[in-house]
């Protein structure tokens, strides 16, 4: 093949994204050069913080570039080796959004299919698991006999949050999801012990039903009124990890915070946020402990899955929209 598809970025959006943001484009398949990889990617990632990579401005990593191809996590088979990779290794990069990238090698990790399904490399063993793991037990300092609370529960993160905070002994885990059949998943298949949808009510007074005796850990996905509810529902002490609030990610004017901050400090609460790129020193935990629950039939997971890369704009769009149970994946080839 001489010829590759790339998704660019075409414009900026303004609130809500629209497929108008994107432009699928028909490239000549690169030449690696010397020292780099070239990868045929098979199975990319959609992020809910590609969002905010689309708006112009300083934040922790650079925004995407207008007409340039967009990236985030993928895992592809190495076409053209260098440094220690062949031919046919399977890796996991950053370069998604297109067929084939030019990889350096010191951003490439190889990735085993005998331990783990490959696509497992951008969820639960990947970036979203570590996420789950560092924010739970670093940042929010959970401990066994927590009340712990998770928004966006049914997502990537928030699915495996749930799942190791009854694994590390916590007293109780409860969940917020946007649809019936999520809260069901929820408690019939990932084994919280409450969760509520929180478009029945309002969240304050879901959350106090799940959780009279208040709660010690909130895993904060969505912000806005989730944030505002766990801070009055929390117990003096207790510990939210701040991992996203994509209640607020396409909104056009600044939103409100919530109107009860004075309690973190009566509660004597710890609020802090965080970014998985800020702590790859913990993955070798990460992946032992994790890992060794995963094979042991302890953490359940599940997928996503839009085909064709063609449709990664729809994949993202639908992303948003909380149209995903679990990790939302794009398949691009097979493997050779």
């Amino acid at each position: 093949m001489s010829t590759a598809l790339e998704i660019r970025l075409a414009s900026r959006p303004e609130g809500w994204p629209t497929h108008e943001n994107f432009e699928i484009a028909e490239v000549e398949v690169p030449e690696p050069g010397e020292g780099r990889l070239l990868v045929r990617n098979l199975v990319m990632s959609v992020d809910p913080a590609m969002r905010g990579r689309m708006n112009e401005g300083k934040s922790y990593v650079p925004p995407f570039e207008l007409g340039a191809p967009l990236s985030g996590g993928a895992v592809g088979e190495v076409v053209t080796g260098a440094g220690d990779f062949q031919p046919g290794d399977l890796v996991v990069h950053h370069l998604g959004w297109r067929e084939y990238a030019v990889v350096d090698p010191a951003q490439a990790l190889r990735v085993d299919p005998e331990v783990a399904p490959i696509n497992a490399y951008l969820s639960v063993l990947g970036m979203p698991g570590m996420t789950a793991y560092v924010g739970l037990v670093d940042i929010a300092e959970q401990r066994e006999g927590d009340v712990v609370f998770v928004s966006g529960a049914a997502g990537a993160v928030g699915s495996l949050v749930g799942q190791l905070a009854k694994l590390r002994g916590a007293a109780k885990v409860i969940g917020s999801a946007g649809s019936p059949e999520k809260v069901r998943h929820l408690t019939e298949e990932l084994g919280f012990d409450a969760a509520f949808n929180y478009k029945d009510g309002p969240v304050r007074e879901q959350l106090a039903a799940a959780a009279p005796e208040g709660i010690d850990v909130y895993f904060d996905n969505v912000g806005g009124e989730h944030l505002e509810a766990a801070i009055g529902a929390m117990n003096d002490f207790g510990r939210v990890a701040e991992c996203g609030m994509i209640s607020q990610y396409n909104n056009t004017e600044p939103t409100p915070g919530p109107r009860n901050m004075f309690m973190l400090v009566t509660k004597r609460l710890k609020l802090q946020g965080f970014i998985v790129i800020d702590h790859a020193h913990r993955r070798d935990r990460f992946v032992a402990e994790v890992g060794q629950w995963i094979r042991e039939g302890r953490i359940s997971y599940r997928e996503t899955v839009v085909e064709g890369l063609r449709n990664a704009p729809e994949a993202f769009l639908g992303l948003l929209r909380g149209e995903n149970t679990g990790k939302m994946l794009v398949t691009i080839g097979e493997r050779s």
